[in-house]
């Protein structure tokens, strides 16, 4: 059974996880409005990752026999400048999860909880990875501009995520 601090901190993490589902979503709906339909499918690609994050911790939860606690989601920010723009809110946001991940390793140390630090590990490396993704899409924007063919050439090379 998981510490109360513990399933607190993992039952705000899940809300954070499917809050992070939500920003990706919307993001999506950015590049489709955009017509940058690559640039959405990686976005939707996003979207579902942060949902099957969320649903490990959720599963997690359910399998140390604790109870999952849903709490309303806040709206996701709508408004985007540039392609460049949204990848770096995506950034700044993977930023912020990673902190969070931490916070829950922090917490699972304090807790000798170490079932919950072996399952914190998957999160860990995939936080660097997500922060990697990001960082190579904003450098390569950077580099093209938010216009033009390289624009598209890199809207149907995004695409291909999951093919």
């Amino acid at each position: 059974m998981l510490s109360k601090k513990m399933l607190d901190a993992l039952n705000k993490q899940v809300n954070a996880e499917f809050y992070a589902a939500f920003i990706y979503l919307s993001m999506a709906t950015y590049f489709e409005e955009k017509n940058l339909p690559g640039f959405a499918h990686w976005m939707g690609q996003q979207h579902k990752e942060e949902v099957e994050h969320a649903m490990k911790i959720y599963e997690y939860i359910n399998d140390r026999g604790s109870r999952v606690i849903l709490k309303a989601i806040e709206q996701p920010p709508v408004d985007f400048s540039s392609p460049l723009d949204v990848f770096q809110k995506a950034l700044e946001h993977e930023v912020k999860v990673t902190g969070m991940i931490n916070n829950l390793m922090d917490i699972a140390e304090e807790e000798k909880d170490r079932a919950t630090r072996v399952f914190l590990h998957w999160f860990i490396e995939e936080q660097v990875e997500e922060e990697k993704n990001a960082s190579e899409i904003i450098e390569t924007l950077k580099m093209l501009g938010d216009k033009g063919h390289a624009l598209i050439m890199l809207d149907r090379q995004l695409a291909r995520r999951g093919a």
